[in-house]
This record gives C-alpha cells, structure tokens and sequence, in this order.
C-alpha cells in the first residue's frame, strides 16, 4: 500500500472549526458503518486541522481499516509527535507495526510502556499483541502476566486462547474462553469457541457456541456464516442456506457468504439460484479488486496533492475513476483538487457525483476569503 502524508496541500488555510465539523460526521458515519465516506472527511479534516492528534488517531484507525498501514503508522506516528501520552494512538501504532511486519519495533515500543509503568495490566496486554505475532510462548507469559494483575482483564483471557488457539493447544484455548463467557460473557469469545469446537469435530458444542453469540450479537455476520458452514458439515442445507442468506442480509458485498450460498444450494438441487449467487460472487470479488486499484490510485493523488502539485493529484483521482467509475472517494478527492486549482464548475460536478454515489459526503463548505 503506498504511504502518504497526512497533512493535505488544499486545505493549507488550517480552519478547527470546519475540522471539528468534518471530524464529527466521520466518528457519525463510522459508527454506522460508512467508512468510504469517513475516510474522505478524515482526509479533509486532518488538512484543516494538521495537528490535531485525535483527527490523526482517528484517521490512521481509518486507514489500517482499508489496509493503508504505512499511511495509517504516518498518521499515529503524528498523533504521538503531538500528544505522546495517547494511549491509544501508541497501542494503534504498535498493532498496526505488527501488521507490516515490523514485529521487532512494535516488541520494543510495547515493552517500553511496560518498563514505564510495570503493574499496569493494559501495558503487559498490549506488549502481549505484539509479541502474538512473533513468539506465542512470548505472549503467553505476558498475557498471564496480565491476568495476574487484572484477573478480571476478559480482553487479555480472550487473547490468550486466541494465541493458544494458534499454538494448537485448543483444550487450553478453550479453558480460558470458558473462564472469560463466565465473567464477561462476549459474543466475540462464544465465536472463538464455536471455531475451535468445529475445528475438533464437536459440531453441536460448536452450534450451542456459535448460537450464543449471535444471541448476544444478533447482527454478528461471521458468526452467521460459521453457523452456515457447521449445520452445512452436519447435513442441514435449508438451515445453512438461511444461515448464509442472513450473511448476506447483514454483509450484502461479502463474496465468500454468497459463493456459500452458491455451492449450498447446489446441494439442494437450486441450481438456478446456486448459479445467480456464483455470479454475484464473481462480480463482488471482481469490484473488491477494482476498489482496491481506485484506493491506490487515490492515495498517491492525495500524497502528490499534499506536495501541491495539482495537476498530477487531478490526474491520479481521475484514473481511479476510469477502474472504479463508482468510488465515491475519488469523485470527492477530485472535487477538493479542482476548487484548488479554481475549477469551479467542474469541482461542483464531482461533489455532486459522490454525493450521488454516497449521499453522506455532502461537498464541504466553500471557504471565505
């Protein structure tokens, strides 16, 4: 993913009112699940407001969500410059490091924090994520370590299994989950021990699990979808085609949830309609990649728009568009670069076509002179 600075060019007349605003409608609009468009006010907030460490943080959460991680480390590196005591940002940097593989660093930041404050659980549970990745035994011990400070700490028994789900030490992973539902009863934990009880071949211990926690979390896709694929194992195809349908009904562009449909219904004699959904696998997955070359392409346009070199952002927004016509992000990227370059009429049609595309990226306000 290419990597970019945070602090954009066309909105060089920092304004915190109008950050704040943008800001505001991004925390909305990712609470109910529109992350293209609150990534787009993200990018235009941090323009107008370069130092603000929570439009930062919330950016670089933002961008690791899509898989921009170098661009999201750029974002909670800047959060960290500007408030080194955010927690969250650092804990964001640290996870976001393993992600890249930059195992080693997130390992030292991690452990630096513990050194700084040596009974704090959270500390030991973050050092414990960093380590997750390179050296389970590692994260074993400092989950433990954890728990033994903050026994009641669900988040760090539930990471623990998960490691030890990993280590292939299930009876263990499954102990520790067990003891987690018990304090905390996460519809997260229930998912996890439906996976592992599946695993084994304990297909209705893995169906009391699984339907637990959709009961605690009713909208809860991938356990829908695991659900779908045990009473699928167990023979039960009209229940695993309701499984999958609600999959779908929760999680319309997901391609997996409908090429399980597809090969379930097959099973049923459906052809028919195991064929439509096969086609609407294809063309989900064929769009998912079209997305992701028009995110690219966007990303460089933003970074040479923070360079101020209009013409070559304008140019990059505009070959998104020709892989992705309907990539909402780019049309309104496009619209911010063409005000700057003072292309009135055209930046208005831009806005126009993302809000057309995306009724929640309403075109921002034209700043006074």
């Amino acid at each position: 993913m290419v990597a970019f600075a945070t602090t954009l060019g066309w909105a060089a007349d920092q304004d915190p009112a109008r950050a704040k605003s943008a800001y505001d409608r991004a925390v909305a609009l990712e609470a109910r699940g529109n992350h293209a468009a609150a990534l787009s006010l993200l990018w235009e907030a941090s323009g107008l407001a370069p130092r603000d460490p929570d439009i930062l943080n919330q950016l670089g959460e933002a961008l690791d969500r899509i898989g921009a991680l170098d661009a999201a480390i750029d974002a909670y590196r800047r959060a960290l410059a500007e408030r080194p005591s955010f927690r969250r940002a650092s804990n964001n940097l640290i996870l976001a490091l393993v992600k890249v593989g930059r195992g080693p660093e997130a390992i030292g930041l991690a452990q630096k924090l513990v050194l700084e404050a040596p009974t704090d659980a959270d500390r030991y549970f973050t050092l414990g994520l960093a380590q997750s990745e390179q050296d389970y035994e590692a994260a074993i011990r400092t989950f433990r370590k954890a728990l033994e400070l903050a026994p009641t700490h669900t988040l760090a028994r539930y990471n623990l299994a998960l490691v030890l789900r990993r280590a292939d030490r299930l009876d263990e992973a499954l102990q520790e989950l067990q003891q987690s539902t018990a304090i905390d009863p996460r519809a997260e934990a229930f998912y996890a021990m439906g996976v592992i009880y599946w695993h084994q071949g304990h297909l209705d211990r893995a169906l009391k699990a699984l339907r637990s926690a959709v009961n605690l979390k009713p909208n809860y896709a991938d356990a829908h979808y695991a659900i779908g694929s045990v009473l699928k194992a167990k023979g039960n195809l009209s229940e695993a085609v309701t499984s999958f349908r609600r999959t779908i009904a929760i999680q319309p562009e997901r391609p997996t949830a409908h090429y399980a449909l597809s090969q379930t219904l097959q099973l049923t004699g459906d052809v028919a309609e195991a064929r439509t959904e096969l086609a609407e696998s294809e063309r989900l997955r064929h769009r998912g990649e079209l997305e992701h070359r028009a995110l690219i392409a966007t990303t460089v346009g933003i970074q040479q728009a923070t360079a101020g070199d209009w013409n070559a952002a304008v140019d990059q927004f505009a070959r998104a568009i020709a892989v992705s016509p309907d990539y909402a992000p780019a049309h309104y990227q496009m619209g911010l670069a063409l005000r700057q370059l003072g292309r009135g009429d055209e930046s208005r049609k831009s806005f126009e076509r993302a809000q057309r595309l995306n009724p929640n990226l309403v075109p921002p306000a034209t700043p006074e002179k």
